[in-house]
Parts: structure tokens; C-alpha cells; sequence
């Protein structure tokens, strides 16, 4: 295992202040929806993905591409997301493929949920920020996401491991 570089102290101060600025972004977010609307960050991507595609339904598969969760925690998700009524299985012309929708209750929490989870953004990123610093931002972004791809590093783990931030 090769030892690597050690960050420097402003590159330590950089990204400190990254990981605290996302951790209490995130926090932000799932708290509103948590209070609000009884949602997990967890749930509302779920549902979010379901509400975005087509006749608001997406196979196993594809909510899997769609938030790059392994199999067994989508497939957990998803029975505690049915269980409270918020999902429902349907089938399809595979049965080793089904295919989730929202369901009516679904529906009215994430119409309830997605513009108030809209608004939220916006007070705490949008607002505090300027153009020309969102588009130093967006390309920061694209920037190393293409180097993570280059890399061929995923969000998924192998098997019995973990990801870190």
C-alpha cells in the first residue's frame, strides 16, 4: 500500500471546511423534511426518482442507477417505504424485475414535500450565493466528478465494505 501525500495545512483547512459545510447542509435538509413531512433524505430521493419518471414508476434496476444504492439496501428501503404505505410494488412482465410506484399517499407527500424541500434549498444555498460563484461551483463539481470516473471509482462499495465521505 503506497503511503500517499499528506494534505497540506490549507488543503486540510479546505476540505474540513467542505466536509462540515456538506454535513450541516445535508442536516438542514433531512431535518426539514423529517419535521415536516415525516421523510428520511432516503425516502424523499425515492420517491423524488418515482414522482420524475415516466407514469411515476421505475423498475429495480433503474432506482438502483438511480441513486447508486447496493441491491440489499434498496430492497430494504423500499419494504420499510411500503410498509408505510408510501410505495407499492407492481409487477411486470419479469418477475425477477419489479417495478415500484408511488402510491396515492406517496403521491400527496412528495407534492407536499418537493417544492417546500425546493424552497429550503434555495434559502440556504441559492441565496447566500452568487452567479458567478455558482459557476465556479458547477465547474468544480464537473471537474471532479470526471476525475472520480476517470479513476473508475463508484459510490458503490464491494461487497463487505463501506463507503467513506
Amino acid at each position: 500500500m503506497s503511503e500517499g501525500r499528506s494534505l497540506t495545512s490549507r488543503e486540510q483547512h479546505v476540505w474540513r471546511s467542505y466536509l462540515t459545510f456538506k454535513r450541516r447542509l445535508d442536516n438542514a435538509l433531512v431535518q426539514h423534511l423529517q419535521a415536516d413531512f415525516g421523510l428520511s433524505a432516503a425516502d424523499y430521493l425515492i420517491m423524488a426518482n418515482l414522482a420524475d419518471a415516466p407514469h411515476s414508476r421505475m423498475r429495480t434496476y433503474e432506482l438502483i442507477e438511480a441513486t447508486r444504492w447496493e441491491k440489499s439496501r434498496l430492497s430494504h428501503h423500499l419494504k420499510r417505504m411500503e410498509r408505510r404505505r408510501l410505495v407499492r410494488r407492481v409487477p411486470t412482465d419479469k418477475l425477477r424485475s419489479p417495478a415500484f410506484m408511488l402510491t396515492e399517499d406517496g403521491e400527496q407527500v412528495i407534492a407536499e414535500a418537493a417544492p417546500a424541500h425546493a424552497d429550503r434549498i434555495r434559502q440556504l444555498f441559492f441565496d447566500a450565493v452568487d452567479e458567478e460563484f455558482l459557476g465556479r461551483f458547477v465547474e468544480m463539481c464537473e471537474t471532479v466528478l470526471a476525475r472520480i470516473d476517470r479513476h473508475g471509482m463508484g459510490d458503490i462499495a464491494p461487497p463487505g465494505q463501506s463507503t467513506v465521505d
